[in-house]
């Protein structure tokens, strides 16, 4: 630094030039040019920047001769410029001469105008050049989006799944599902009801029908229900909203229908206590204290009451299945239940139980793109430690495309 800046007061002194001139001279040369274009497959906010490198930008200088490109732009041609990016000076530029860049989060419709700078290893600024008032870009929205090209990709391969395996079940094909215990256990505990003599309790939490965890309980409520009629046990659902009590009473009768058995349907099992939550949940304790069902069910969406109602039915000796999407509240059945259904079991109960070719064939579907999304992350954590440990481009050029296109969202 003070042997360049000796050699610049020696030239002053010799040519008697001003300093600016000096160090404009100093500078290397500008972009050979810039334009600006819309930035196609996009919402509307999105500007392409392409640059021509400089002419001082070798890569056989040395030192270099560019360091870097900074880009600035503006609404208003000949306005005030904000800094938008510093483009590193990179192998690739010198083998097409241009460096594109991207400008995202602009405003549909709206004028820019863009001003490209090189500069010199010591900072030295080349003159501007910049796009002229009749090339100013307006970002356009697009009929469809590249940014959801994955998107659309992995949503037809799931989509084909389904209906590939829809098709399967539908010709007899037999499509593999896993055991749910906690839905094996049902003939198990109703059954030790009706040796015993007790009653069964099936508990739809405590939200309306517009939950869809209501909707999954009520669904085992339809088999319990039919189990129920076949082996002669008596079953009680007292229940927190009036809808889900109308519900649940037709959901159990046509149950004890479908058992043969319609005329040991008592529609006042089916009942409404109230909607107040611990009011709901101190009926239920006092009720499992006196009667001692030998079965308690509790499927549906619960919330703090869940530990009262798991620890009373495990002091009275029940057998326990719950099955809940409420992650707070899964531990306290998993440790005073027998058995628990955690989240997507409650949600497939419905195909497991019913054996329908179409429940079964999206079931099925739905595991493809659980296997996509397993594998999107595994080879995303991979190549993000490969390219930590190691100066691959590769590894880093692939951790880059897979979260900024095809796991980055908008």
């Amino acid at each position: 630094m003070v042997e360049r800046l000796g050699i610049l007061l020696t030239a002053i002194v010799l040519t008697g030039l001003p300093m600016e001139q000096l160090l404009a001279a100093d500078a290397p040369r500008p972009p050979s040019h810039v334009r600006a274009e819309d930035h196609g497959w996009d919402g509307g906010d999105a500007v392409d920047v392409i640059v021509g490198i400089s002419p001082d930008d070798r890569p056989d200088a040395d030192p270099p001769g560019v360091a870097h490109y900074v880009v600035r732009w503006s609404g208003e041609y000949g306005g005030v410029y904000e800094h938008a990016e510093t483009i590193a000076a990179d192998k690739w530029a010198y083998r097409s001469g241009e460096v594109r860049l991207t400008f995202e989060q602009l405003e549909a419709g709206e004028s820019y105008f863009f001003r490209v700078r090189a500069v010199g290893p010591d900072g030295s600024e080349s003159p501007f050049v910049e796009t002229t008032a009749e090339a100013a870009v307006r970002p356009a929205s697009q009929a469809f989006s590249g940014k959801r090209a994955w998107l659309v990709l992995v949503t037809l391969i799931i989509c084909g799944s389904v209906v590939y395996f829809i098709l399967a079940a539908r010709k007899g094909k037999p499509l593999k599902i896993r055991k749910i215990a906690g839905l094996e256990a049902v003939d198990e505990a109703v059954g030790r009801a009706t040796e015993m003599g007790r009653p069964c309790l099936f508990v739809p939490g405590i939200l309306d029908m517009n939950e869809i965890q209501t909707i999954a309980g009520l669904t085992v409520l339809s088999r319990v229900a039919q189990v129920a009629a076949e082996y002669g046990a008596h079953i009680e659902v007292p229940t927190s909203k009036s809808l889900v009590m109308t519900t649940a009473s037709e959901t159990v009768e046509s149950a004890f229908l479908a058992a043969g058995r319609p005329d040991s349907f008592n529609e006042d099992d089916v009942y409404y206590v109230t909607d107040e939550q611990f009011g709901y949940v101190a009926y239920l304790s006092g009720m499992m204290v006196r009667e001692k069902p030998a079965a308690c069910f509790y499927m549906g969406a619960f919330f703090a009451e869940s530990l009262i109602l798991a620890e009373t039915g495990n002091s009275i000796g029940a057998i326990q299945v719950a099955g809940t999407a409420m992650p707070s509240q899964l531990p306290f059945f998993v440790a005073a239940c027998d058995y628990t259904l955690i989240g997507e079991e409650f949600f497939a109960a419905s195909a497991y139980l019913s054996g329908d070719p179409d429940q079964l064939g999206s079931l099925k579907g739905q595991d493809v793109g659980k296997v996509i999304v397993a594998a999107l992350v595994i080879v995303g954590c991979l190549m993000d430690t490969l390219s930590s440990m190691t100066s691959v481009e590769f590894f880093e050029t692939a951790t880059t495309f897979l979260r900024d296109t095809v796991l980055k969202s908008g």
